[in-house]
């Protein structure tokens, strides 16, 4: 296994636990986040806040995770499928009813000194909207 393949592996591990101490440490200080069909928040403490928002609006689960590297060490993508629950109304969403949803996903991450540098995730959303009825 790659050193990228072994960080994106850690990440998910770590989301999958929901331990955010963990999830918070593979991250580089500076890091990107591409949130999907959204802006791009910079820096670990606005990726925490991320996290916060996403735990008390939704529960997931990442299952069927395929990490893909290639020849360049400080690139990795994964594809994944998404179990999850809508526990809390989103703002600008329709209103949580712990619907539950199985969406297809996938993230590209850029590494540097073996941690995250940047990772844009990407989703259908008006197929997660449908599910959840909105």
């Amino acid at each position: 296994m790659s050193d990228a393949a072994a960080v994106i592996k850690a990440y998910y591990a770590a989301f999958n636990a929901g331990d955010k101490a963990a999830f918070l440490d593979l991250l580089t200080e500076d890091v990107a986040h591409d949130i999907n069909q959204g802006e791009r928040q910079v820096g670990r403490e606005a990726f925490g806040h991320f996290v916060d928002h996403m735990t008390r609006c939704y529960r997931e689960r990442l299952e069927d995770i395929v990490i893909l590297t290639g020849p360049a060490p400080d690139r990795g993508a994964a594809e994944f499928t998404v179990h999850g629950t809508y526990i809390a109304t989103d703002e600008g969403l329709p209103e949580a009813r712990s619907q539950t949803y199985v969406l297809p996903a996938g993230a590209f991450f850029t590494l540097r000194d073996g941690k995250v540098a940047r990772i844009s995730n990407y989703y259908n959303l008006q197929d997660w909207l449908r599910q959840v009825g909105g």
